[in-house]
């Protein structure tokens, strides 16, 4: 028997919850890095990205390769990807406030003064 949805929702959420994970996928984007590379670029110790690093393998976010005696952490570009995308197309549809995300009521008044706002070539 599956697990309920919710259940699932809850798990994966919980994983991407996290500001170091987040940073660590977006990180990733630009290409397979090392522990020490990813502890350099985001200044954090080297314990707590291993650390964050778990719970993203685990879940198969991110995969990992051995390299003699370094682990060579990449994205799961199939899924991580996707997830981003949905985000960033429902953060310019419904947040377009810097993260605070709009009533029913600020979304009309918003799109009333997107509408309202003149259309000029050099912006598209």
């Amino acid at each position: 028997m599956s697990q309920p949805i919710s259940k699932v929702c809850y798990q994966f959420f919980s994983v991407l919850a996290n500001p170091t994970r987040l940073a660590i996928l977006e990180l990733l984007r630009e290409g397979s890095k090392s522990v020490t590379e990813i502890a350099e670029a985001l200044k954090k110790d080297q314990s707590m990205i291993s650390h964050n690093l778990k719970p993203l393998t685990r879940c198969r976010l991110v995969f990992v390769e051995k390299r003699k005696r370094e682990h060579i952490y990449h994205l799961n570009k199939e899924t991580v990807e996707k997830i981003f995308k949905i985000f960033y197309y429902h953060a310019k549809k419904y947040c377009p406030t810097e993260g605070k995300c709009l009533t029913e009521r600020g979304l009309r008044k918003h799109k009333k003064k997107e509408a309202s706002t003149p259309l000029y070539l050099d912006h598209l």
